[in-house]
């Protein structure tokens, strides 16, 4: 049931090879405390100096950060810069072995002077032009070899002359003999250019400009996206929308992913994040929903870290156990049979310092006194997970013809509801199961939540709770609303 169940918690079985323009970012930080008498500007008292792969190598640095077996066909200079590549990419286990040193051109820099938040001037050293035929010649004749074995193609176009004509031919052909998709973070406005591509990734003001047509509400993308593949052949264009999050517009129904991120440090890298992660489970064979999920997860995790900084093996962990939906019509929790897996989302809760609730029941049909205590045992607690009773156990507490609906329909309408964060299935094959005392062992939430006119001492369950240090709240019953009730009264009108 969980959404994630089938992605791997490891991505080290992929291998992606990342095509297009290097870079090196360079951070200079320091302090300004005063202005050059030379003139009416600000002098840096520099503090220190960072390196850190730019362009394509931020997709790199991304896939490496996965596990991801990386290869990477790329250009740089027989200068300091290129070295600082080099060394940057082995110390993420990448091999610089399909790199090609150009005579024509320095490896490109990025230059970057920042004071605090601020960055006060950004100084760029680069050559744009078109790779001289030898450099192209030589870039042309490796790429079936440093393709095959890959399960993806990421080109990562900066519209710094690497990507010729006749190199993008040659990586759409070398890919389409071996049956691996190539993925595109695109540059200027013909994204004809990338004809033969499997998936584009513009963001909304790169689809506008490519398409003429706006691209501010979900219509507008859907429309300018149908557009997009119609005049390039592109099978798919995953629009990435910044605030509003990514939408997916395929042959299949379009689908809108929004961002679940309430603080934002930078959203440099966020792209890169997006296509690194998108490359690295279609290689691993993932469906494109569950692929385009969590890029847009991963992006929501890097724009909360300052700088250019990668997602790292621990975050994936974390975004593939927490399968929450978030699209623009649902909001779906997970829903478990088997406990452990319940628990081990628990304890990650858990060790982000929130409070897990527990309750319990069959809501065989939901109804306005379910809503309110649900609502209300959702206020006293960051996360509610929800016990709800198997079919069999259902049958044998309530009798013949219960439940009305089967259990994952009732796990469904359950998982939809706004005040619940996850549903386990229990009791389904012991009847001294119907009781959630062996789940509420397993599971050991923090706060458990009973409703009607109990104490807390009649509980059988209030034992373990209270003997493991948790909690126990008697909630109040809204009189009137019940599913026998509800029953009755339908087969009296009925």
């Amino acid at each position: 049931m969980s959404r994630f169940m089938n992605v791997p918690p490891s991505l080290d079985r992929a291998c992606v090879l990342v095509i297009g323009d290097l870079m090196l970012d360079h951070y200079v930080y320091g302090e300004v405390r005063r202005l050059a008498p030379e003139g009416p500007v600000p002098v840096l008292a520099v503090t220190r100096e960072d390196f850190i792969l730019g362009g394509a190598g931020s997709v790199v640095a991304n896939l490496a950060g996965l596990g991801v077996k990386t290869r990477l066909l790329g250009v740089v200079a027989a200068d300091d810069a290129g070295a600082r590549v080099r060394a940057a990419l082995k110390s993420q286990g990448v091999d610089d072995a399909f790199l090609i040193e150009a005579d024509d051109r320095p490896t490109i820099v990025k230059r970057r002077f920042v004071t605090g938040e601020q960055m006060l001037l950004r100084a760029d050293y680069e050559r744009v032009a078109a790779l001289d035929a030898v450099t192209e010649g030589d870039l042309l004749k490796r790429i079936p070899a440093v393709l095959k074995g890959c399960g993806a193609v990421v080109i990562s176009d900066y519209g710094k002359g690497m990507l010729t004509a006749s190199v993008l031919a040659s990586v759409m052909e070398a890919s389409r003999q071996e049956g691996v998709p190539v993925l595109v973070d695109p540059k200027g406005t013909d994204f004809s250019i990338y004809r033969g591509a499997t998936l584009i990734t513009p963001n909304a003001q790169e689809l506008s400009a490519a398409t003429r047509l706006p691209t501010n509400t979900d219509e507008d993308i859907i429309g300018a996206a149908q557009i997009l593949r119609q005049t390039t052949g592109i099978g798919v264009v995953v629009a990435k929308r910044s605030e509003k999050g990514m939408s997916v517009i395929s042959d299949q129904p379009p689908l809108h992913f929004r961002t679940a991120t309430r603080r934002v440090a930078g959203v440099a890298g966020a792209g890169d994040t997006v296509i690194a992660t998108l490359a690295a489970l279609l290689a691993e064979g993932a469906p494109l929903p569950v692929a385009a999920e969590l890029a847009n997860r991963a992006a929501g995790l890097v724009v909360q870290k300052p700088g250019t900084t990668p997602i790292t093996q621990d975050e994936w962990h974390s975004l593939v156990a927490d399968d929450e939906i978030i699209t623009d019509t649902i909001r779906a929790a997970p829903v478990y049979r088997d406990w452990a897996d319940a628990r081990y989302r628990i304890d990650l809760w858990k060790g982000q310092g929130l409070k897990v609730g527990f309750t319990n029941g069959c809501f065989d049909i939901l109804h306005y006194g379910h809503v309110n205590y649900l609502n209300r045992a959702r206020e006293r607690c960051d996360r509610l997970v929800v016990g709800l009773n198997a079919d069999s156990s259902i049958a044998r507490l309530k009798g013949a013809g219960r439940p009305v609906h089967e259990e994952l329909s009732r796990a469904a309408v359950m998982a939809a509801l706004g005040a619940v964060d996850m549903v386990v299935i229990f009791g389904d094959d012991r009847a001294d199961d119907d009781k959630p005392i062996r789940l509420i062992e397993a599971l050991r939430p923090d706060i458990c939540f009973k409703g009607g006119d109990y104490r807390v001492e009649d509980l059988p369950e209030a034992k373990v709770i209270l003997g493991y240090g948790g909690e126990v709240e008697i909630m109040p019953l809204y009189e009137g609303h019940s599913t026998t009730a509800a029953i009755r009264k339908m087969q009296k009108t009925g």
